[in-house]
């Protein structure tokens, strides 16, 4: 069974078009944050998801790491497709989203990038409702899009993995689909 983590910064539509792609691949899709508020709650650490950031730094790499092993287990029965933050951009800096404790759990196969165009991105992020999303630089989306490739590539090299970029143009979400598909079969 294959475990691929897919990433995407807010408004790349990694969400959009993993979504799409699972209607057409048998893949059992999680989310990593999921899967640890809900370790968190059967653990009685924590009532809910937003809880999870307040927790104690030590507290939280427990459950990351614990959130990975349940993950990997989930996978030796069914192809799995995780959705994660490859980094996260914080006030104090770039932070990796799969650290070594994680990766060294979840040794997963493939890491699959979607990216676009930060011009395509800042609209997306403008014109989407449903969410509230920091209003971002061209040149600071650029930059962390490019953070995500050199941690994938560093998480590649930690775990054996390959490393797939997927460009989500606007006015191509069929074709960004269709190689999301390929990449996954």
């Amino acid at each position: 069974m294959k475990l691929v983590v897919l990433t995407g910064i807010p408004g790349s539509g990694s969400t959009t078009v993993l979504n799409k792609a699972l209607e057409e691949v048998d893949y059992v899709h999680l989310n990593y944050g999921d899967i640890m508020t809900e370790l968190a709650i059967e653990e009685k650490i924590v009532d809910d998801r937003d809880a999870l950031r307040k927790l104690p730094a030590e507290t939280q790499k427990e459950i990351q790491a614990k959130a990975a092993k349940r993950i990997k287990e989930r996978s030796e029965e069914n192809n799995v497709i995780v959705d994660t933050h490859c980094t996260i951009n914080t006030p104090s800096g770039f932070l990796p989203g799969l650290p070594i404790w994680v990766l060294e759990q979840l040794q997963p196969d493939l890491f699959i990038m979607v990216e676009a165009n930060p011009d395509e991105i800042i609209y997306r992020r403008m014109n989407d409702d449903t969410r509230s999303r920091d209003v971002e630089k061209a040149s600071d989306i650029q930059l962390h899009q490019e953070m995500n490739r050199a941690a994938s590539m560093a998480y590649a090299t930690l775990t054996g993995a390959t490393v797939k970029i997927i460009a989500n143009h606007d006015n191509h979400l069929p074709k960004t689909i269709s190689k999301l598909v390929e990449v996954l079969k």
